[in-house]
């Protein structure tokens, strides 16, 4: 272990100076910035344990915090409860997956007065001086210290994790419980456990409950032990326990008398090392949905020699690869704004999952990935990140949710642990693939995602109902028949709730599907599907004002089958709402909205805000009501549907409102504590959202587009393996970072690629990025700049023959 850590501090050493001293010197240990406590109390939800990007099985220490949906939480005043195998990420709703938690125990007066029960034997871990918990971690590696003394390390694979559990000196009978049945939400039924009395093998599993739908799902385990620095040929004591109580010498679970959701497991007591006062015990555990058998292939495969600074070294370089796609010159940047960065980019890759060879469901040679959770949350600003940098990953997450299309009917759009989860919105798989198609159609084939397959699936969204809306596709019959979703229709096959919002990202999807048939010269399906786009006109109720402002005026409004109004508050589901409503998923909830106000949802028209402005009274309106959302707080950094809103200044001319508002959001609502989320982190979205933000750009997603301003950085580069080319922004007339996001100079006034001048200082094109372009940015402090003079200064819209033609 010391020369581990020795040589990670000497790789964060040289890193840092390099970066620091000459600003230009490549980042070439970028997980040297990742500070994975980022987000991990108050809501964050933050996974800072250890996993490869998007691996599987994310080990970690699990907390008895009431927000420990990813297991852990920063607040020391928490017992640690045990460090289990798989996790989610920055998630709301319950406490997902958390299986087979490992606990060390350092003493016990016998071995039946071993405590096993999770409420008996949690413990807080050692303090600080600071008051935070004595946790270490970094990308593939996460420490703790517990105040009995064990230190316990944690390493993974793909499917498979590694953990080194060191005793204190005083433990001369130093025991594991292995912990088959307490998931996050102390869920299992119809639990399994064999131990083997000659090696020590637990192998076992159980049925769980899913964490944000009616499902339930099986996984499974196989832990191995050996010693570390010693060996032994097998456990001196072993046994299963119920409970509070280890029955030695048993080794099933029919041995003994169990009821519904029964705490069980096996406990088993090792000899203490002869060769150091310390005893160090590793414990390698396979996991797998499909059987005991094939977790412990997954071990056995992945980890085959118990090696753990190895298998800790491998995934730091793993990560390396992979975050060092995108650099950063750090001249004349604070380092928290780098660290903010590259853990930013890190907590991208944690989700979703690679689950690939573990699904239950049905045979297949296609990847597949699960923990979608949702794709709500990650349309908007995960994937087309994922464009910039690693568009391989992202061609295997496409082939995977097709396939599950193929076995299934419909796209997934929130899924976890194999299972359906409920839909939050629309269909929103439909921007995903379009984002990927509309980036990499040419490079397809090559990718091997079919674009017959990927466009059968498309379809099979926009046009064929599902028998359950709430957990696949969309509600296209009423969809097609009315070019909205009335408020006032109760058919079986989902709730009807979130009517308005629905009509809104149906628009959206559609509008994804015209772009793969714009690529594809289906020239019907591009009009209807383009006319589709354009229906969220139909519930725009321009007779509606915000209350005590009527000079806001126009509103996304709930509407009858018969074309007549009903009225939701404009405030209503925001700070401002005199009923503090709330807009979750509840059959109750019939005011149209999920999770935003009417005043953020009437900002969502992504594919066409050029009609929007038009709508909302032209180009001084639309400032005055864009600000009023700022200093009335209806913006909502927390939640996805706000997302856009600070950059939609740019489509009226006034794109350095936007970097202001983008760069205060950064300084208010990001930092590299573990605070340092202005809420969940979703699967990575707020994620991305910050790393767009501190490269100065934001994307429209499904469309070649993105939205430009300053970046945080005198440069920028992207390595894109696809294209094999480089990409890089330079920001000339750089000066620094304003504290708190206003003023500075950091206004764009012109924009040059390769040498030549470009029409717009509002947005780049995908172009710049195939090819390998040199983007040069004239800043200035000025922030009455424009987008350009000419007619395609302005990013595009629908209304104003944005994506018409070939793209």
């Amino acid at each position: 272990m010391t020369r581990l850590l020795v040589l990670l501090s000497a790789l964060c050493m040289l890193t840092d100076t390099a970066a620091t001293s000459t600003g230009n010197t490549a980042i070439i240990d970028p997980a040297s910035y990742v500070n994975v406590f980022i987000g991990t109390t108050n809501g964050g939800h933050v996974f800072p344990g250890a996993t490869l990007p998007h691996g599987m099985v994310k080990v970690g220490l699990d907390t008895d915090s009431p927000g420990n949906q990813a297991g852990y939480d920063a607040n020391s005043t928490f017992n640690a409860t045990g460090f289990s195998q798989l996790h989610d990420s920055g998630t709301g709703g319950g406490s997902s997956l958390s299986n087979f938690k490992l606990w060390p125990l350092p003493e016990c007066e016998s071995f039946a007065s071993c405590n096993t029960s999770m409420s008996v034997r949690r413990t807080l871990r050692k303090v600080l001086p600071d008051g935070s918990p004595d946790d270490a971690g970094s990308p593939g590696y996460f420490a703790t210290n517990l105040s009995t003394g064990v230190r316990v390390e944690l390493t993974a694979s793909r499917r498979a994790a590694l953990h080194r559990y060191t005793f204190p000196p005083s433990s001369r009978e130093p025991r594991i419980v292995v912990d088959i049945t307490n998931d996050g939400l102390i869920s299992n039924t119809d639990p399994v456990i064999n131990v083997n009395t000659t090696t020590g093998r637990v192998t076992g599993g159980a049925r769980f409950a899913s964490s944000f739908g009616p499902g339930r799902y099986n996984v499974y385990t196989c832990v191995d032990f050996k010693g570390d620095g010693y060996e032994f040929e097998a456990p001196t004591e072993y046994g299963v326990w119920l409970g509070n109580a280890p029955i030695q010498n048993s080794t099933q679970l029919n041995q003994l008398y169990s009821g519904f959701l029964s705490e069980m497991g096996a406990l088993l007591t090792f000899p203490p090392s002869s060769n150091s006062i310390h005893t160090t015990i590793l414990a390698r555990v396979g996991v797998s949905f499909v059987s005991s058998d094939q977790a412990c292939a997954n071990a056995e495969s992945e980890i085959p020699d118990f090696d753990f600074d190895g298998t800790v070294a491998t995934a730091r370089e793993t990560w390396n690869e992979l975050l060092s796609r995108i650099q950063v010159d750090t001249q004349g940047v604070d380092k928290e704004i780098t660290e903010l960065f590259y853990s930013s980019l890190y907590r991208t890759h944690i989700s979703p999952a690679d689950y690939t060879g573990e699904n239950p469901n049905w045979n297949s040679t296609e990847p597949y990935y699960d923990s979608f959770y949702c794709n709500w949350d990650t349309y908007r600003t995960l994937y087309p990140l994922m464009s910039l940098h690693a568009p391989e990953v992202f061609a295997r997450i496409v082939r995977g949710m097709i396939n599950i299309q193929q076995h299934e009917g419909w796209l997934p759009e929130c899924r976890g642990a194999t299972n359906q989860q409920y839909i939050q919105g629309g269909s929103n798989g439909d921007p995903i693939l379009g984002e990927f198609f509309v980036k990499f159609y040419e490079y397809a084939s090559a990718l091997n995602v079919s674009a017959d397959d990927l466009y059968t699936a498309l379809l099979a969204d926009a046009e064929d109902q599902p028998p359950n809306w709430n957990l696949q596709g969309r509600q296209t019959t009423v969809w097609k028949q009315y070019n909205f979703i009335p408020s006032d229709i109760y058919a079986s096959g989902g709730a009807a709730t979130k009517q308005v919002s629905r009509t809104l990202e149906y628009s959206f999807n559609d509008f994804s599907i015209s772009q793969v048939s714009r690529i594809l010269y289906k020239t019907d399906d591009v009009a209807k599907y383009q006319a589709r786009a354009g229906n969220f006109i139909n519930v725009w109720n321009e007779r509606v004002s915000l209350p005590g402002h009527p000079s806001i005026k126009g509103m996304m409004q709930p509407r009858f089958t018969d074309g007549e109004w009903n009225y939701t508050d404009p405030r209503h589901c925001s700070v401002n709402d005199p009923l503090h409503s709330t807009c979750y998923l509840d059959t109750t909830n019939r005011d149209g909205f999920y999770e935003s106000s009417p005043m953020v949802y009437s900002q969502y028209v992504p594919q066409d805000t050029a009609k929007l402005i038009s709508l909302q009274g032209g180009n001084e309106s639309f400032i005055d009501r864009l600000n009023l959302i700022f200093d009335q707080n209806y913006f909502d950094v927390t939640d996805e549907p706000s997302q856009q809103i600070p950059f939609m200044y740019h489509y009226v001319n006034r794109p350095g409102l936007s970097t202001q508002r983008s760069r205060m959001i950064i300084a208010e609502s990001y930092n590299t504590s573990v605070n340092g989320l202005p809420g969940n982190d979703d699967s990575g979205a707020m994620a991305s959202y910050a790393v767009f933000y501190l490269m100065g750009m934001y994307p429209v997603p499904a469309t070649r587009q993105f939205l430009l301003a300053s970046p945080y950085f005198p440069k920028v580069t992207f390595y894109n393996p696809v294209f094999d080319t480089t990409t890089t922004i330079i920001a000339n007339n750089f000066k620094g970072n304003p504290l708190k996001g206003e003023g500075g100079t950091v206004f764009v006034k012109s924009v040059t690629i390769d040498g030549q001048p470009w029409h717009s200082n509002c947005y780049l094109d995908w172009d710049v990025f195939v090819k390998g372009s040199t983007v040069e940015l004239e800043l200035t402090s000025d922030i009455n700049t424009t987008c350009g003079e000419g007619s395609d200064a302005l990013p595009p819209s629908l209304s104003t023959g944005g994506y018409s033609g070939p793209i």
